[in-house]
């Protein structure tokens, strides 16, 4: 199954060749491996790059083993940009060995090719230094970029003069560095290089380091052996010497700041529009409508068999393989340019989504989320169509619909609930821009497609919003790079419309889709890249403690930090838990190295601090089931043993951003409305206590960390006057008037806000008109309504009858922003579909 996160458990090590050498040598245990150290300007005489010279005796090995195709370790003869000098002898020369023998009785080891300039061969050593650097990246990431790579004068180029890049090329920001063994042949032979030759190949790689934005440390250097040679400048002199081989650190960053994390990706200022649009999208509707089998037709190009073939690759669980039901929420990535479809079909690989953003550059990506159809994960549907706060939301329904039985119907029971009507009239319910796909048109026959139509448009008219039925053609795509130009032409006359008036809601466009033959799958590619995106949120001026930026977490993932990556270390690696949550960034602007609070936590005296993540609250409460008669009996029986929220202490954390990625993009910043992964430093609290290696203990796992919970950039005015973020016990919202005749006081509901799923209670209910400007006043009426913008200047009333009703949250406090869309079910409704909500709009939020 895709998703936004993805990381690698089985993480590479950078680990020296030296010590598996010696691990398996039984005349030397590993603890007696010797430690290089820095020599005095005395000492370093005649010693390559000032470090401390090792005897091989010390090592008492004689060879290395044989160079990994695979991994960040590479063997090098030498990094010399000119051809090396012939030898008379060398102690290291054995008879199996590779080097060409020269008639004179001298010996060269091989050189590169002759008609090989220098700066090509630079460019070659870059590139192989890149791609060793990738390998220690948990992500592997590929890219057609062209590495930059330094021109070199004929004299040589000195350090100081490479330019630094402004950002680390692709898939070197988490890379753990690489290592080079330098004057080793690849099956392990120590050879060795001269005094000078060591020299020159210690920096050329730091030429090619520094032109990746990377560094190098030697660490150790090592007296292999002797040689002998001709001093070119006087005849007749044999010169003899000592033969060294060195190994290398490179890693990421030429200053032990913050530079490991800069990206490759884009970087605009925050006041300047994205050069690509990013439009997140929603795919819900009811089970067996087709919805992953859609969006694996549109993400891999390739047409379904008639039996699921096409959304296999978006299946996480083995019992959504067996049975066919999405239990959760699946996420991918299709990109749009000039036409051009860019998907797993166009650049295809095991990471395939930075070629996508590379190949969508200044056109538009679509995150797509493929959310649960079945009653039975409803929880899993409201997560995909409220918590990731989608642009647009698509409804998939069956063309055949009115064929095929309920989900429900297996024991022949009469008048059960319809699934695809009660999934639309959701969508309706939340005002929230919607589009629908008929799909399985190849399965329908003409009544079936009328009854399935027929009661689409009776919903949608009923609701006031306008379908638009965009005819499909009869030509069937076996596969599709490009958006037919005909498909393009009858869907952007519709999105035109709706992109000229200024509510998004009005307009449904209804495509007709068959994934088996092709059918409308270049119009729903055309639909995906033409729909207009609604303009970012900003911060609400209505509360006073309202921070810079707000992040909403939707899911937290606990994966394994290594430090003390040496390779030369002989300790094992610590392994620690880092954070990384995932969610949207609502508004303001998010940035690595800044400084965020985290919360709401339960203070440190509430005894639900010591439960984990998983059976906080905040999670659907009290975890009641459509299905079960007695549901609201069990949830009053399990009232009596919670607490309300407002009984709860609260309090934030601090952290740090360490790393961001937009759409497993790494990125240095994230924009308004944009959803991503962001890395976490726990930073120590005032009065933590010092651990025994003399830091203070910070420690991520120690936090309970949990979806609904809010990372929050405090602003300036925040921090001049000390105020802290709100955590909700109890808000009031407005409701239809009509539909909060279902609610009664003192009933148990579940709250869905952003990424908030908490269970709540209904403490009161009163009525009142509201204008259509959502000014509220009393209900008495009179003369004052008129006064208070009740009557427009004809006369005509645009006042209408509103519920405000108050609700205490259960077990904890939640960050609930006023002006947001709330929706509530009710635990012990009637409606067997589990989707009959009431929506409303948050007016009052108290702590």
């Amino acid at each position: 199954m895709a998703s936004i996160f993805n990381c690698e458990t089985d993480q590479t090590r950078v680990s020296s060749p030296w010590l598996v050498s010696l691990g398996s040598s039984p005349l030397r245990s590993r603890s007696e491996t010797p430690i290089t150290t820095p020599l005095t300007d005395t000492a370093n005489e005649g010693c390559p790059n000032g470090v401390q010279a090792d005897l091989l005796s010390d090592y008492r090995i004689n060879k290395l083993e044989a160079e990994p195709q695979m991994g960040p370790t590479e063997y090098k003869l030498h990094l010399l940009l000119r051809p090396r000098r012939q030898f008379r002898s060398m102690s290291t020369y054995q008879s199996t060995s590779k080097y060409a023998k020269i008639k004179d009785g001298s010996f060269t080891p091989p050189l590169a090719s002759s008609s090989q300039s220098r700066n090509d061969r630079l460019q070659h050593l870059t590139t192989q230094l890149l791609w060793r650097m990738q390998q220690s990246s948990p992500q592997h990431t590929g890219t057609s970029l062209d590495t930059v790579v330094p021109q070199l004068s004929s004299d040589g180029t000195d350090l100081d003069t490479i330019a630094v890049p402004a950002k680390l090329p692709p898939g070197l920001e988490e890379s753990r560095g690489a290592l080079y063994e330098i004057g080793v042949s690849d099956d392990g032979t120590l050879v060795g290089l001269t005094n000078d030759e060591m020299d020159e190949s210690i920096k050329t790689l730091r030429v090619m380091a520094a032109s990746l934005g990377c560094k190098v440390e030697i660490l150790r250097m090592i007296i292999v052996g002797e040689g002998e040679w001709d001093d070119l400048t006087q005849p007749n002199l044999v010169v003899r010497g000592s033969l060294w081989v060195a190994e290398a650190f490179v890693t990421p960053g030429l200053k032990n700041n913050m530079a490991t994390f800069l990206s490759w990706g884009p970087d605009p200022d925050a006041n300047e529009p994205l050069a690509t649009d990013q439009l997140r999208v929603t795919l819900t509707g009811p089970t067996a409508s087709g919805k992953s089998t859609l969006l694996g037709t549109l993400t891999t190009g390739t047409l379904d068999n008639g039996r699921g073939m096409s959304r296999q690759s978006l299946l996480k669980h083995r019992h959504e393989v067996e049975s066919g039901m999405t239990s959760s929420v699946a996420q991918e990535l299709i990109g749009y340019k000039n036409g051009t479809i860019i998907n797993y079909q166009s650049h295809y690989n095991d990471m395939p989504w930075g070629e996508i953003h590379e190949l969508s550059s200044e056109g538009r990506l679509v995150f797509v989320s493929d959310s649960a159809g079945h009653p039975r994960y409803r929880r899993t549907t409201l997560r995909g169509i409220i918590g990731w706060a989608p642009h647009w939301m698509v409804l998939c329904v069956a063309a055949n619909d009115g064929e095929s039985s309920s989900v429900f119907s297996s024991a022949g029971s009469q008048g059960e609930p319809d699934l695809a009507l009660a999934h639309l009239v959701l969508c309706l319910e939340l005002r929230s821009p919607l589009a629908v796909v008929i799909t399985k048109l190849d399965k329908a026959s003409k009544g079936s497609l009328q009854h399935t139509l027929g009661k689409l448009l009776t919903a949608i008219k009923t609701a006031g919003r306008v379908p638009k039925i965009i005819q499909p053609d009869q030509v069937c795509h076996a596969t599709l790079t490009h958006i037919p130009d005909s498909d393009n032409a009858k869907v952007k006359s519709v999105v035109d419309s709706i992109t000229a008036s200024s509510d998004f809601t009005r307009v449904i466009p209804i495509l007709l889709t068959s994934a088996v033959k092709g059918q409308g799958i270049g119009m729903t590619h055309s639909l995906l890249k033409n729909l207009p995106i609604p303009a970012p949120p900003k911060a609400n001026e209505l509360s006073p403690e309202q921070p810079a930026s707000i992040f909403h977490i939707d899911d937290v993932f606990n994966v394994p930090v290594l430090r003390n990556a040496r390779p030369d270390s002989m300790c094992d690696q610590d392994t620690e838990t880092g954070i990384v949550v995932s969610g949207y960034l609502r508004f303001g602007v998010l940035k690595v190295g800044d400084e965020i609070v985290i919360g709401p936590f339960p203070s440190e005296d509430d005894p639900k601090k010591t439960q984990s993540p998983r059976d906080q609250p905040s999670g659907g409460g009290m975890g009641l089931s459509v299905s079960h008669r007695a549901s609201s009996e069990l949830a009053k029986l399990a009232l009596k043993n919670t607490v309300l929220a407002s009984q709860v202490g609260i309090k934030w954390h601090t952290a740090r951003v360490a790393s961001i990625r937009n759409l497993r993009l790494p990125v240095s910043k994230l924009q308004a409305d944009q959803v991503g992964t962001i890395g976490l430093i726990v930073l120590p609290s005032p009065g933590s206590q010092v651990g025994a290696d003399g830091h203070q203990e910070a420690k991520s796992r120690g936090l309970s960390i949990r979806r609904g919970m809010v990372m929050a950039v405090l602003s300036q005015h925040m921090i001049n006057s000390g105020m802290s973020l709100q955590a909700a016990s109890s808000i009031t919202i407005q409701v239809m008037y009509r539909n909060a005749e279902r609610l009664q006081v003192g009933a148990l509901v579940n709250l869905y806000a952003a990424c908030v799923r908490s269970a709540a209670r209904i403490r009161s209910m009163s009525k009142v008109r509201v204008c259509i400007d959502h000014d509220v006043t009393t209900g008495n009426g009179g003369d004052e309504e008129g006064l208070f913008g009740m009557e427009t200047e004809n006369g005509k009333d645009t006042s209408q009858d509103m519920a405000e009703v108050v609700i205490d949250l259960i077990s904890s406090r939640e960050w609930i922003e006023m002006d947001s869309q709330v929706m509530l079910l009710e635990g012990g409704s009637k409606d067997k579909t589990g989707l009959e909500g009431i929506t409303g709009r948050v007016v009052r939020v108290s702590e």
